[in-house]
């Protein structure tokens, strides 16, 4: 199983105090190391230009990538840019696309991209909640463009709704997008009768809803209809933020949960994609809980 990193991903500083911080990165990569010697690791190249502008508008790019700002600079109120974000959200949309060639070509079934900053709440035409460039959407539409897939599978299950990654396909019918999220939650979207070209499968939970309640949502709703579209490849939105640990948010999930969710999906990959899967994380903000889920999740996908 290969992994996707880059040191630049420590680098993008959100300042003092702000739950996205390099910090996250470092407990995965630590966590990583110590429970699995063996895993190969390999540096995330940049994202191309022409690779960003498949999901994001020219004027977004031009704000991440231009601006060389000297100091910290906020894009809204939650996402900041510093001198060395450019370079890390290169990286970090780098390391899906690199990942979806290793897997299509054979050299591996499974990657796991550890970087930061997070992508799934980037619009094609805004940076928002932590993210600057959408991670996952420029490794599907990567995937669509460059190894001609017809049908690519998104599974997110961070606490927080994929907003960015549903505008990006909910008119494209060779992406599914299914998401489980707490609502209502920022960023207020993922609403059931948010379909999209019926394409788009979102399952809302209450706050305080735990493992029993995702796990229905997952095999009663949305596991059936990724299993329905028999996806060529299955990418995952992997944030952790439903742990009942974590900070910002108020589902109360439990590691085993993840785990559980990530056997699953491996049978679906298994099944439909020869076993093809690229997982990039996305949000978890307590650092002892976000390693532990990790280092589950990888080693339910080693397998």
């Amino acid at each position: 199983m290969q992994i996707y990193t880059h040191a630049a991903c420590l680098a993008h500083d959100t300042g003092p105090d702000h739950p996205e911080r390099p910090a996250r990165l470092r407990a995965v990569l630590h966590a990583l190391e110590a429970a699995h010697p063996d895993l190969d690791w390999q540096q995330a190249p940049p994202a191309s230009r022409g690779q960003l502008l498949r999901v994001h508008d020219a004027h977004l790019l031009d704000a991440v990538l231009e601006t060389a700002p000297r100091e910290l600079q906020p894009l809204d109120p939650d996402t900041l840019l510093s001198p060395q974000s450019a370079e890390a959200a290169l990286r970090a949309a780098g390391a899906g696309v690199a990942a979806v060639d290793a897997v299509m070509s054979g050299r591996t079934r499974r990657a796991f991209c550890a970087v930061r900053p997070p992508g799934h709440h980037a619009t094609p035409a805004a940076a928002m909640g932590f993210c600057l460039f959408n991670n996952v959407a420029v490794a599907a539409r990567h995937a669509i463009d460059r190894h001609g897939l017809e049908r690519v599978a998104i599974v997110d299950f961070d606490v927080h709704h994929g907003n960015g990654t549903q505008a990006i396909f909910e008119r494209d019918p060779r992406v599914l997008y299914a998401s489980s999220h707490q609502w209502p939650l920022y960023p207020e979207s993922g609403a059931r009768n948010e379909t999209g070209c019926g394409n788009i499968f979102n399952a809302p939970l209450a706050k305080g809803a735990d493992g029993v309640d995702f796990r229905a949502a997952w095999r009663e709703e949305l596991l059936p209809a990724v299993d329905l579209f028999k996806p060529q490849l299955l990418l995952v939105s992997a944030g952790f933020d439903g742990h009942r640990r974590d900070p910002l948010a108020g589902l109360l999930l439990d590691t085993a949960d993840f785990a559980w969710l990530t056997r699953e999906l491996v049978a679906i990959a298994d099944r439909h994609a020869d076993g093809r899967i690229v997982s990039t994380l996305e949000g978890g903000y307590d650092l002892a809980t976000l390693a532990e889920c990790v280092v589950a999740h990888i080693d339910t996908l080693r397998f």
